[in-house]
């Protein structure tokens, strides 16, 4: 026979898995961008200064901090609230890469990660395209 209590702690128990389920759907793998190409104009080709140029600006226009770190290789931070997502981007003249380097309160558990920061760096990859059509 059912009582109170029994159906009280049933309704909280499912409560709960419901939440954790609910949790664990915001997360998704880590969204990495791999040699995505510079295309070249045959009357304007793009040097590599020009395209860190690109990146940078893109970067700093949707809030991320970049600083470049070597040749060919520029880190860009971006701190929302109370999240930070860290990442490499190296680049030469025929192409970039971002990847995942570090994070803060984004739920990182090796491979998945919070599905806000796979848009911010989908953003940033749209952005950094359209900075580098933008080159003379």
């Amino acid at each position: 026979m059912l009582n109170l209590k029994n159906v009280r702690t049933f309704i909280i128990l499912l409560a709960a898995s419901a939440l954790l389920c609910l949790a664990g759907c915001r997360t998704a793998p880590v969204y990495n961008v791999v040699d995505a190409p510079v295309l070249q104009s045959a009357n304007h080709p793009i040097e590599s200064p020009q395209v860190k140029k690109a990146i940078l600006q893109a970067g700093t226009s949707l809030g991320w901090h970049m600083g470049p770190t070597t040749p060919g290789h520029i880190t860009g931070t971006l701190n929302l609230r109370s999240h930070k997502a860290v990442v490499d981007i190296l680049y030469s003249n025929k192409d970039y890469s971002i990847t995942y380097k570090n994070s803060y309160n984004l739920r990182y558990d090796g491979t998945n990660i919070h599905k806000n920061y796979n848009g911010w760096i989908q953003r940033l990859d749209k952005q950094i395209r359209l900075a580098l059509l933008n080159i003379n």
